[in-house]
Formats: C-alpha cells, sequence, structure tokens
C-alpha cells in the first residue's frame, strides 16, 4: 500500500505557502496512509534557542491538526522523539561518501553564510533520507529546494539495497497536481519562506486579521494598470490572483484596480485562516493534548520503524 511523508520544520511561524503547497494537499490525501513529520532534528543544525524549538514543535503540530489534519488518519510525529531516525540516519552515513553530502546547494549555500559550520549541516541530507526510508514511505511530496535531497535518498536506498540486499523501499517524489506557487509578497521574484529576514512578504497562518490585511495592502504590483496573470511582466499581480484563487477556490475577476483585487484577495485569505486561528486557539489551551497525539503517532509508526532498523543493520552485519 502506498505511504506518504510529508515533513515541517519547526524554525519558523507557518505561512500561507505551506499551507496551500503542502497542508492542504496532506489533508486531501488522507486516504493514503501518511505521515506528517515535523523535523526538529533538522533545526539543530544552525544556532537555536532550545525553548522556542520546543514552543516552535508543539506550534506545528497544532496548527497541522487546526488547518484539518486528521491525527486518526494521518500520524503526527516529531522526528526527534523517534529514536531510530537517528540511528538509520548515523547507519546510512556509513553508506554514503562525503562528496554527495557537500555538493548539495544547501549545505553550500548555508556554510557560505555562517562563520561556524555545524557538521550536522553537512549530514542533514542524510537524516532526511533516514526520515523518509525508516518509514518504507514510497511518496515524497517535493518542492524545487528539496528535490535535490530527494535524489540523494534514492541514490542511497538504490545503492544500499544493491551493495547488501533489498531492504528499502526506493520513494519516489510528487508534485500536488493544481497547486499554487506562493510567492513573496514584498519580493514575487522569491517564494514565500518562514527563512527571509523580513516578515513583510509572509502572511503567517496565526496572523491577525489587520496584519493580514496590511501585509496584503502594502504587496508589490507594478504600473502597469491592468489585472492578469503574467508572471513575467507583472509577477506581483500574478502573486495575488494565485493567492485569491487557491483562497477562493474560483478563477478570480474580473478588477476594475489593484486596490480590489488586494481588498478581494484580503477577505479571501482571511476566510481561510479565520477558522484555522479559532481552531488553533482551541487546542493550545490543553497542550497536553497536542503531545498526547504526538506520543500516539510515535506509538504509530514506530513499530515499522523499528523493523527497517533491524533489517539495516542486519544487512550491515551488525548483531541483533
Amino acid at each position: 500500500m502506498t505511504r506518504r511523508l510529508t515533513g515541517f520544520q519547526p524554525t519558523g511561524h507557518l505561512h500561507l505557502g505551506n499551507l496551500i503547497g503542502a497542508m492542504r494537499p496532506l489533508v486531501a490525501a488522507q486516504a493514503t496512509p501518511s505521515i506528517a513529520m515535523i523535523a526538529d532534528l533538522h533545526a539543530l543544525t544552525m544556532e537555536h534557542d532550545p525553548r522556542q524549538l520546543r514552543a516552535n514543535t508543539l506550534q506545528v503540530a497544532t496548527v497541522l491538526i487546526a488547518a484539518g489534519v486528521d491525527p486518526q488518519r494521518t500520524a503526527i510525529i516529531a522526528n526527534s522523539q523517534v529514536p531510530e531516525h537517528s540511528e538509520l540516519h548515523y547507519l546510512l552515513e556509513c553508506a554514503t561518501g562525503y562528496g554527495e553530502a557537500a555538493r548539495m546547494i544547501q549545505f553550500k549555500e548555508k556554510s557560505a553564510a555562517s562563520k561556524t559550520v555545524r557538521l550536522s549541516l553537512l549530514t542533514y541530507p542524510v537524516l532526511m533520507a533516514a526520515d523518509i526510508l525508516v518509514h518504507d514511505c514510497d511518496q515524497v511530496p517535493v518542492g524545487d529546494d528539496q528535490s535535490q535531497h530527494l535524489e540523494l535518498t534514492r541514490t542511497i536506498a538504490t545503492r544500499f539495497n544493491a551493495r547488501y540486499g533489498q531492504t528499502f523501499t526506493v520513494p519516489e517524489g510528487i508534485r500536488p497536481v493544481n497547486t499554487a506557487r506562493i510567492m513573496d509578497l514584498a519580493d514575487p521574484s522569491r517564494k514565500m519562506s518562514k527563512s527571509t529576514p523580513s516578515a513583510a512578504g509572509r502572511i503567517g497562518l496565526l496572523d491577525p486579521p489587520e496584519v493580514i490585511r496590511r501585509t496584503i495592502a502594502r504587496a508589490v504590483t507594478d504600473t502597469v494598470g491592468v489585472v492578469r496573470v503574467d508572471p513575467e511582466r507583472q509577477p506581483g499581480v500574478s502573486n495575488l490572483l494565485a493567492i485569491l484563487r487557491a483562497c477562493a477556490d474560483r478563477e478570480p475577476g474580473p478588477f476594475t484596480s489593484y486596490g480590489v483585487l488586494k481588498r478581494e484577495a484580503t477577505d479571501a485569505v482571511e476566510s481561510v485562516l479565520g477558522p484555522i486561528r479559532a481552531r488553533y486557539a482551541e487546542l493550545s489551551e490543553d497542550p497536553g493534548h497536542v503531545r498526547k497525539i504526538l506520543a500516539e503517532g510515535k506509538a504509530w509508526v514506530q513499530p515499522r520503524a523499528a523493523e527497517t532498523v533491524r533489517r539495516t543493520r542486519a544487512a550491515l552485519g551488525l548483531l541483533d
């Protein structure tokens, strides 16, 4: 049976792009056995505040539930709470070359921007491979920025199977159909991201209505004065249309001005995020409930993960 894993980084507040690009497809595919993984181990590759990381991990879990991820159908886990992730990470390091990890684009970019580079930043694509392979997942939703890492995962799994015998499922990358690519509202040449220094270009899933209104009101447009889809010459307007289309679930327009477009986009975004904020507030009143869901997710996935690690150890020649 097809198994799917979708990962979320707890390194900042989830935003509208995460909802449309990853969370909605996850909710829509819950008939397929799925895992929603919060990759808190990945956050250790960079300088971080331990208290903030813990809070962010719980926040991501809570937002996932508030957005419609059903923990009765989709296991919600933090990869740090399933020790098989870490054990398989080391075992896969023993089957991965230094050059394979060092050529990853994200490693090159992040290491060039930092005076101190943690060893874990080099090896975290191997941890990502372990995150996928430990659960026998054969489908992984992937964007352009993670496609290189998925290819490394496939390379590691294929080579390991050829060298040590059939051990891993080789995963395929999938791209959800009809999913808009949401760009930064202040700089529509790049996608909306948690990692950009300024919050002016992103809409957080928990932003209050006045912040959403202000962010969209200040969104970059152009001097053409015509509302149409033209990503090359009018990327800002095209991005607002994509947001409106995704949130209102209809073809937008026609519009007489950018101001009307922004007002309709604001209303559409608020209609989607308002219920999520309300549900999040309810869930936040009982954080023990969210911790219980994470514990249940761990119990759900751990037997299969343990069996994968057992197979891997045996293939490598380690004692039981």
